[in-house]
């Protein structure tokens, strides 16, 4: 049997790291090429995009979309992880805050924004991850970095704690979200639970229990294709020719597709290759013969 390549869209469960999840999948349906797009916590649910086979090669592509998450919010506290897995800092009293206090403050964080990402984080600087300076007492400065919120609600007011519906950039930390809104609050929060409900086209209410997907001998069926993965990006259909030219990492003459960046297809729909515009030509920058 032709090794598999695609994506499953996994309900990544409490508790467990992404890298778990890679690894009880690669071993539990005996596979070589097992990868994910898109970190959670494991104090995080919901959906986790895992690639298989050739699609790991794709999955930097498949992670830069919109995400859609609910996030749970304590009042009144603050801990160094950001989260309820940290140890609190300082508590202060949010007896006050009143539901229309935190309306008015989160419609501050809507539109382009520039984040600081959390000490416990994967970030790099200097070659080494935040997270293990973290853990070695060390704190550093962070830079900030552009996110986008698209939209931030209230779906549940539980004092002291709320529920946010937020649709956001890739990249940007709900931790760090919750921390700011404290801030601006002047009472300090934490994130006390987190569901991703969407990346992209991948849904949390289409998404596989992990427990039941390495039971199933028939798991293939719910392999998503690259075509639809990737239904995003910009789609230039190739000729015989132009596939044969691609394949042996030759250029094509450009055509306008209406980016610098599109997915090549051949006559046959099989996704060939990601090719980028330069100079009056499409240049391959990754060749698929394998999908």
């Amino acid at each position: 049997m032709a090794e598999a390549s695609g994506f499953l869209n996994i309900n990544k469960p409490l508790h467990m790291t992404s890298h778990d999840v890679v690894g009880k999948i690669r071993r539990g349906l005996k596979l070589k090429k097992v990868g994910h797009a898109g970190t959670l916590d494991p104090l995080a649910s919901g959906v986790l995009v895992i690639c298989i086979g050739g699609a790991t090669r794709l999955s930097d592509y498949v992670m830069h979309t919109t995400k859609r998450y609910r996030a749970r919010v304590y009042l009144g506290a603050t801990t160094d992880t950001y989260d309820a897995e940290g140890s609190v800092l300082q508590e202060r009293d949010a007896s006050h805050v009143q539901r229309e206090d935190v309306e008015q403050v989160l419609r501050g964080f809507v539109g382009d924004i520039q984040q600081m990402p959390p000490m416990y984080s994967a970030i790099k600087v200097g070659g080494r991850k935040l997270y293990d300076m973290a853990r070695a007492g060390e704190t550093i400065e962070r830079e900030k970095r552009p996110v986008r919120i698209d939209a931030l609600s209230i779906v549940d007011w539980s004092f002291p704690e709320l529920t946010l519906d937020v649709t956001c950039s890739s990249g940007t930390y709900i931790r760090s979200l919750a921390f700011d809104v404290g801030e601006a609050l002047g009472v300090g929060a934490y994130l006390s639970g987190l569901v991703r409900q969407a990346s992209g086209s991948f849904t949390l209410e289409n998404a596989l229990e992990l427990n039941e997907l390495l039971v199933n001998e028939n798991w293939r069926q719910y392999l998503i294709t690259p075509p639809e993965a990737l239904s995003h990006w910009q789609r230039l259909e190739l000729s015989v020719d132009e596939t044969h030219h691609i394949l042996h990492g030759r250029p094509i003459p450009w055509t306008d597709a209406g980016s610098e960046t599109v997915f090549g297809y051949a006559p046959d729909g099989r996704l060939v290759a990601i090719l980028q515009a330069d100079d009056g030509l499409w240049r391959p920058h990754k060749v698929f013969s394998e999908q």
